[in-house]
């Protein structure tokens, strides 16, 4: 059986694009369109994840980003208690989408680790397929719970109601999740929460990341998240909207296509 650092490198290499290799915009579209996951090396500058980030995502603003458009992810030593802000701390993050407290998250996220942490600091992920799939073979009764619309609210005051699987055109499925004091629920899926984190937990897979090194992600399909950490652990983020054709999350597996469509689907 492989170690926690062997899985780590496995799952970095079956997903690692080139991003100085011909045509690598192309490959990396592609992958996106079939997996949802890129994993890229060689990006040291901000100058340098800015020109990739602009190349292939029309960069959405964020409320803690900077002017560029890029996110700088660090322990700011201000953030950690404040709901919403642990992302700026050095604790856990639970696993979740970007944004989720608006109308329509963006699509793609790309975080590139400039400084990793002294200790922890591990990124975790999940695909949401795999959630989604594992939620109708073991409870079907969560999986059409969650689908069903307005079931959640994320966000604060100025948040918003969804549901944590959103049935899309052609049957396609994309995920949408916070598990913080900003996650309110309805009493129609409480009672699935316990399914749904065992879920995620069954699926996710370990990630670290050195100096240079960095993932893209289909914000419609990945969960992602972080361990605690010590040390001054450095990462860029950019979210955006694909300069390319990405269909909205994934297609359900076979076993799931059975789920009845709600008065969600568009």
């Amino acid at each position: 059986m492989l170690d926690a650092s062997a899985r780590s490198q496995r799952l970095f290499a079956d997903h690692f694009v080139n991003l100085r290799a011909p045509h690598a915009s192309d490959v990396i579209a592609a992958q996106l369109r079939e997996t949802g996951l890129v994993t890229l090396d060689g990006m040291t500058t901000r100058q340098e994840v800015l020109s990739f980030a602009s190349q292939l995502m029309s960069i959405t603003p964020h409320p803690h980003g900077a002017p560029d458009g890029l996110t700088l992810i660090h322990n700011t030593g201000g953030h950690a208690h404040r709901v919403g802000f642990a992302g700026l701390g050095n604790g856990e993050l639970l696993p979740h989408t970007e944004r989720s407290g608006t109308p329509a998250p963006p699509r793609l996220i790309l975080l590139v680790c400039l400084q990793p942490a002294s200790a922890g600091g591990e990124t975790i992920l999940a695909d949401g397929r795999d959630v989604h799939a594992r939620l109708v073979r073991h409870n079907r009764a969560a999986a059409v719970a969650l689908c069903q619309p307005r079931t959640a609210y994320f966000g604060a005051g100025a948040g918003h109601a969804a549901q944590v699987f959103t049935i899309q055109a052609y049957g396609r499925i994309s995920i949408r999740l916070r598990q913080d004091g900003l996650a309110r629920w309805s009493p129609i899926v409480q009672p699935y929460l316990p399914v749904l984190r065992s879920a995620i937990t069954a699926s996710q897979r370990h990630l670290t990341l050195r100096a240079g090194q960095g993932y893209l992600l289909d914000n419609h399909r990945w969960l992602h998240a972080r361990t605690r950490f010590t040390g001054d652990r450095r990462l860029l983020r950019a979210l955006g909207e694909p300069r390319f054709v990405l269909p909205d999350g994934f297609t359900p597996c076979p076993t799931a296509s059975v789920l009845p469509r709600t008065s969600g689907a568009v």
